[in-house]
């Protein structure tokens, strides 16, 4: 007689991630159409997702949300694989580590902007020494940091904002009391 096939205990926790990261791979397919003054800088619009799990379910939600989103992502964008893959992956570890850090900050910590700065400067370092390590290990590559880094203050800023907007309007419709570390009352 066959073993009878393990039973898949899906929670409601698995479901919100599942469509938390499914909204954060169309942002970042719909990112990926627009146009960049370099290659590869984009405003970071799909992290806004997950500062959302972050905010409303932790961060252990916020990391599968983020590493869902780069891996399903670079598979319908067909980069599995590639350096396109090998640097988002990078950066996404290293925004993870940030927040990581953030939420252990003393005191209520930063708000979603807050966050959203330490997490873009933390992926935007984290490309950059992969690239560097990697790809092109030239020093007038360093040339191009303080450029890549100011641009990801900006997009920081601007998923922060978008976060802590969302964030409030949620809160505001009573659809989600916050309970993560970032709360849609701070900046």
């Amino acid at each position: 007689m066959p073993a009878a096939a393990p039973v898949l205990d899906v929670t409601r926790e698995d479901r919100r991630v599942a469509a938390l990261a499914a909204l954060g791979v169309v942002i970042h397919l719909a990112e990926a159409g627009l146009p960049s003054p370099l290659p590869g800088l984009k405003p970071g619009l799909a992290n806004v997702v997950v500062l959302a799990a972050l905010a409303l379910h932790g961060w252990r939600a916020a990391a599968w949300v983020s590493l869902l989103r780069v891996l399903a992502g670079s598979l319908l964008a067909g980069t599995f694989l590639t350096p396109t893959f090998v640097l988002s992956l990078s950066g996404a570890l290293a925004a993870l580590a940030a927040l990581g850090l953030v939420g252990l900050l003393p005191g209520r910590g930063p708000g979603p902007v807050g966050a959203a700065v330490a997490a873009s400067l933390a992926h935007m370092g984290g490309q950059f020494a992969v690239a560097y390590a990697l790809f092109l290990p030239h020093p007038a590559l360093l040339h191009l940091l303080p450029v890549l880094m100011s641009f990801a203050l900006a997009a920081g800023v601007l998923t922060g904002l978008v976060a802590l907007a969302a964030l409030r309007g949620l809160e505001r419709r009573g659809l989600h009391p916050l309970r993560g570390p970032l709360e849609a009352d701070r900046v």
